[in-house]
């Protein structure tokens, strides 16, 4: 999808979340848009960079997190 530098088209810093399950620590992945597009990081190692996905990545990701195929327990 190309390389993301972490700004938009208007030069902002883009605003991260992660999930309300993730108890407020740094054990997990980090979305943003940039540009409409899905972004996502470690937020554990942010300096690792950043992983772009397409729309139908992003839906499919989050119905497998949905439907509990991602689970690790």
């Amino acid at each position: 999808m190309g390389s993301i530098d972490g700004a938009g088209e208007s030069g902002a810093a883009p605003e991260w979340r992660k999930s309300s399950h993730s108890g407020g620590g740094n054990d997990c992945v980090e979305v943003a848009f940039i540009n409409a597009h899905p972004v996502l990081r470690d937020s554990k190692h942010r300096e690792d960079g950043l992983i772009q996905v397409d729309a139908a990545q992003w839906r499919a990701l989050l119905h497998a997190a949905r439907e509990g195929h991602l689970d690790l327990s």
